[in-house]
């Protein structure tokens, strides 16, 4: 179960370091590499969490993954994460870093969504019509292709939810048949 409560105090904590030592963009490049190497292991994040393997094994195979990848701020980090024995809680520390970094450095995370793949002149158009709208001076903007849209686009952003997709509609019209909303107006 993640404890989100320790992932924001332990990403605080480095965050707090990296300032202090001038190694911030250091550090979030290695935050990065240690949430892309958790999202994309699951063999790492068991290894993690396991209550077998000893921590000197952690730590050898925490070493070996991020060995001359992660700046020495960061190798030390995860060292002190094994021996206080909360490297089960890594990839949750990773996003708390990572969101903090984000609201820090005032970069908003958008993430759009279409039906088919859109061209780079297009995503920077809604990159820039997102930023003006909303007085933002940073957009780190991510794209997905959900076919089941049909056509149109979601936009999510800062908890907000732009649903101007087709797929939408036709669920809104089949929900105004199914009350019968037409009837009596006839």
């Amino acid at each position: 179960m993640p404890n989100t409560r320790l992932a924001d105090r332990y990403a605080k904590s480095i965050l707090d370091l990296a300032i202090e030592k001038g190694e911030l963009e250091a550090v979030c490049a290695d935050m990065k590499y240690l949430q892309a190497v958790c999202k994309v292991s699951a063999d790492f994040v068991n290894l993690l969490r396991s209550p077998i393997v000893k921590a000197e094994q952690k730590n050898k195979i925490i070493n070996a993954v991020t060995d001359a990848k992660v700046s020495a701020l960061t190798q030390a980090f995860t060292v002190l994460m094994v021996k206080k024995g909360r490297e089960a809680a890594l990839p949750e520390i990773t996003d708390a870093f990572i969101a903090q970094y984000n609201t820090l450095k005032g970069i908003h995370l958008v993430t759009l969504t279409t039906a088919v793949e859109i061209s780079e002149a297009l995503k920077q158009s809604i990159e820039q019509k997102v930023k003006i709208e909303n007085n933002f001076t940073t957009v780190e903007l991510t794209t997905k292709v959900d076919e089941k849209l049909i056509g149109g686009f979601v936009l999510e952003f800062n908890n907000n939810l732009l649903d101007a997709s087709i797929a939408r509609d036709l669920k809104d019209i089949k929900k105004q048949f199914l009350s019968n909303e037409f009837v009596g107006k006839i």
